[in-house]
């Protein structure tokens, strides 16, 4: 019986360091690498949107330096799924601790490997303990926003809250709706009564 394997979608501008990940990867299974990016441009920024991978894995490199704070937030705009730090530079910890994990350059195979699965864990435990739940009130107003295009840092202005409890809230979302695209997200709160058609096109 096969398993299905854990769609990666690889964001690094370095070929090398890209077939590195692949071939440790492919090699352990468990693991497919669907789509490699070199950068976040705004065509890559609708590839990762419309993915539907289970973790990003991406170098704060493709940031310039006084966005590199914002990066794992800019990703969540466009995807719910994990997000994995893989730094070929030095990041600052704060940048750094806003990622669900870090792999390092000199991390063994089987360190990598361990992170990942650790990461998918710890996402499907949550899932298991919130998956019938209902959406809180808050969880909703965040939902709506989403759907209108909104970005984290707008509505963590518009709700008063941090960037991190933005992302948060959208991980909980995804993982009681078990929709990771901002699409699929938007077709939700339609079908839900949560928005209004015309407030979306």
């Amino acid at each position: 019986m096969s398993v299905t394997k854990k769609k990666i979608l690889l964001i690094t501008p370095s070929r090398i360091i890209a077939r590195g990940i692949t071939s440790i990867l492919e090699e352990h299974g468990g693991f497919s690498v669907e789509t490699v990016l070199v950068d976040l441009s705004r065509e890559n920024e609708a590839t990762v949107r419309d993915s539907m991978a289970d973790i990003v894995i991406v170098d704060p490199i493709i940031f310039d330096f006084s966005s590199r704070p914002s990066g794992r937030s800019r990703i969540s705009d466009l995807t719910d799924a994990a997000v994995i730090a893989a730094p070929t530079t030095f990041t600052d910890d704060e940048s750094i601790k806003s990622y669900d994990e870090t792999i390092s350059i000199y991390d063994t195979p089987a360190a990598v490997i361990s992170k990942l699965r650790n990461s998918l864990a710890q996402y499907a435990g949550n899932s298991r303990t919130e998956n019938r739940e209902e959406l809180s009130a808050r969880e909703k107003e965040i939902l709506v926003c989403v759907a209108k295009g909104m970005l984290n840092k707008e509505i963590a202005d518009r709700f008063h809250i941090s960037i991190y409890t933005v992302i948060t809230h959208r991980k909980n979302i995804t993982r009681k709706t078990g929709i990771k695209t901002v699409a699929g997200l938007t077709v939700y709160a339609l079908l839900n009564n949560l928005i209004d058609p015309a407030s979306v096109e």
